[in-house]
């Protein structure tokens, strides 16, 4: 006899489990949403299912509210804002709404490490707060939707830094990307008119811009991977305001700026500069970053990226209509060109990349 009470039966080993069962329980962490880590699970919730449809939608819209956000910042910018304090407001708006958010919504959610802060300071710099200055300097002296061509060049930038940096493997379509890139970024500029047509200032911003945006994926790559992107972004905000309030201290701010009447190109109409940067806040950052997030849960990156390639284009309409920016055939065409290489580099990396939400281009 064993020993054992009538109607016991021994507990099944790990070995006696079924198959099935091993495989949920070893799955489990399958489960978890974009960011989401075994050691942060106070925040992981049940991922809900893709609908592509509502994905495009969502990245369309969101491409859609940083194309308007360019004409916006460039009535802002000609109202008399630099691009330093058009920057910080738009980078301590954002930081305060998202974490005013998240500390009503999941408090838990904005708890940070000290090691953590030397990388979050790193990514709200460059690859927030200077790629907006950049991006901000590039529209004072160029059309918007060219300085956005300029800027997009970064998924180039980052296929080729992932090929000779890492030694990832990359797809041979890469060099298709770059040729194409190069050589719409000529008609663009049209070199051919006295060295170009475009301002330098503007030009070098631009291009300067896509190595920081370079940087944001690359870092936001590393940072996503087992942190909460919305925490990361919130906090990353945070860094970008608290370097912009050294460089261009508050103190030498004259609010009362904010208060003036600045014509919008709407005939008549003028409105206070404060609705101006109310909107570069509200619906040029923090909308369309959470349509970017929530694009990401039903879309992969590199579709999510390719679908957001058409905000050069909206830009430049919405500039056309609004503030009569108007591009010639050459620039029209080179745009078209710089965008297909794009996509091309978007889709030349073969190693599975994290999801960044969108927050910095316009």
């Amino acid at each position: 006899m064993s020993g054992s009470p009538p109607g016991w039966t021994r507990p099944r080993s790990r070995a006696d489990r079924p198959a099935a069962v091993r495989l949920h329980r070893r799955s489990r962490a399958a489960d978890r949403p974009v960011g989401g880590t075994n050691r942060l699970t106070g925040y992981i919730r049940p991922v809900p299912a893709a609908r592509p449809a509502v994905g495009y939608l969502l990245t369309v819209a969101a491409a859609g509210l940083f194309a308007v956000n360019g004409t916006v910042s460039t009535l802002a910018l000609q109202a008399g804002i630099p691009a330093t304090r058009l920057t910080a407001l738009r980078c301590t708006g954002a930081a305060l709404a998202l974490v005013l958010t998240l500390a009503v919504v999941s408090p838990a959610r904005l708890r940070i490490r000290w090691r953590e802060l030397p990388f979050v300071a790193v990514f709200g710099v460059v690859g927030i707060a200077l790629t907006q200055f950049l991006y901000y300097v590039a529209i004072g002296r160029l059309p918007v939707g060219i300085a956005l061509v300029f800027e997009m060049t970064a998924p180039v930038l980052i296929a080729l830094y992932v090929w000779l940096v890492r030694r990832e493997h990359v797809r041979s379509r890469l060099w298709i990307a770059l040729s194409l890139s190069l050589s719409g970024l000529v008609l663009v500029a049209q070199v051919w008119q006295g060295g170009g047509s475009l301002d330098p200032l503007g030009v070098a911003a631009g291009l300067t811009a896509a190595v920081c945006l370079a940087a944001y994926y690359l870092l936001g790559e590393r940072g996503t991977a087992d942190r909460d992107p919305v925490a990361l972004t919130a906090w990353s905000f945070v860094a970008a305001a608290v370097f912009w309030a050294v460089v261009a201290p508050w103190w030498d701010f004259d609010a009362g700026q904010l208060a003036e009447r600045v014509p919008v190109s709407l005939g008549s109409t003028q409105v206070p500069v404060w609705l101006l940067v109310g909107w570069i806040v509200v619906l040029g950052a923090v909308l369309p970053f959470w349509l970017s997030l929530a694009a990401l849960r039903h879309l992969p990156p590199t579709t999510a990226g390719i679908v957001a390639t058409v905000e050069p284009v909206f830009a430049s309409i919405v500039a056309w209509l609004w503030v009569e920016q108007v591009l010639t055939p050459w620039q029209v065409a080179g745009g078209v060109v710089v965008l297909t290489g794009i996509v091309l580099a978007q889709t030349a990396r073969t190693a599975v990349t994290t999801a960044v939400p969108e927050t910095v281009p316009s």
